[in-house]
């Protein structure tokens, strides 16, 4: 499924390797489960299915054999993490309620799952040794400061509680690099797009939304003018990290690193193109009101992510798009 050569970006660092990878079943996970079995890595995956789905397996899961084991379970089963990280070399930590809008509606539930659960995981790793953890962070950190691009010495300005979540998970991961010796590092990922992003959620990415809208006919709802910009970063770009901070063979220190393509489009642009893509340029955007805890524009600065761990995107955004927009037609044909 991805664009990428892993094993030519990363060589046999991963070979015979254990690594557990939370949120597994997801799109994100799903993705990076794929590239550490390519890269000869067993692979132990959590995912209570909340927003994750075994389908998302399918394509690698014959080929994985033996070396993915999939695990139905949360994050907030403390004592079962803790099991599943003895032997595991890094753990790579994806699981999250994702959804600013969902977080607003339901913000008690998003700390427990995200704040409480990382902290499980950390307490697991720390357990068990693990030899580093990468964490899912979120650019939503940023808030709507109008400073571009978004450097990761700015304060942090959250707008949602998910953004608080993934705030306060960043903290965690700093401290126990600091007090228990656990390495850890932070991802901040800039809007992640791809295949197997789930497009039937009132929640749903904006591109995951417009794939579904316009393949049904239907013409795409933007909230607010649709000048707002993002980052759009497609999902081997988050892998690509993942894997570059696991090698890094020096201490990451809970730093937060940014993980994107360092280009900003505007919502108005990603719908004229999408629907160019699928051959319904007539299906023009449907303008709603802005939704709460939106923030108006993303623009990622590399530079720290590139001397940490040797970042740079091997995907750019529209490379990225036209894949991305097939799958959906795939799947919903």
């Amino acid at each position: 499924m991805a664009i990428i050569d892993w094993r030519q970006q990363h060589g046999d660092f991963f070979d015979g390797g254990r690594a557990l990878v939370t949120g597994g079943a997801g799109f994100i996970g799903s993705h990076l489960s794929e590239a550490l079995i390519d890269l000869g890595t067993s692979v132990t995956v959590i995912d209570d299915l909340s927003g994750g789905d075994v389908e998302n397996f399918d394509t690698y899961k014959d080929r994985a054999g033996d070396k993915l084991n999939f695990v139905e379970g949360s994050i907030l089963d403390a004592g079962h993490l803790k099991k599943l990280s003895v032997g595991c070399d890094y753990v790579f930590h994806q699981a999250a309620l994702g959804s600013v809008p969902r977080s607003v509606e339901q913000p008690v539930l998003y700390n427990e799952v995200n704040t409480t659960g990382t902290l499980n995981v950390l307490e697991a790793a720390r357990s068990a040794g693990v030899k580093r953890v990468m964490f899912a962070a979120s650019s939503s950190a940023y808030g709507d400061s109008e400073t571009l691009p978004k450097i990761e010495t700015m304060p942090v300005k959250a707008k949602s509680p998910y953004a608080a979540n993934k705030v306060a998970c960043e903290a965690l991961m700093r401290a126990y690099a600091g007090s228990y010796g656990l390495d850890t590092a932070s991802l901040r990922y800039f809007n992640i797009f791809g295949p197997r992003q789930n497009a039937n959620s009132a929640y749903a990415a904006v591109i995951a939304a417009f794939a579904s809208s316009l393949i049904a006919g239907e013409h795409p709802v933007i909230f607010g003018d649709g000048e707002q910009s993002r980052d759009f970063t497609f999902v081997d770009n988050a892998v690509h990290a993942n894997l570059l901070a696991a090698r890094c063979d020096k201490p990451i220190g809970g730093e937060v690193l940014n993980v994107a393509v360092g280009q900003r489009v505007t919502v108005n642009e990603l719908a004229e193109m999408m629907a160019k893509l699928l051959g319904r340029p007539e299906l023009t955007p449907e303008h709603k009101d802005d939704r709460a805890g939106d923030v108006r524009h993303s623009l990622a600065d590399l530079g720290l992510t590139k001397n940490t761990i040797g970042y740079e995107p091997v995907v750019g955004f529209e490379q990225g798009l036209e894949p991305t927009v097939r799958w959906y037609e795939t799947v919903t044909a």
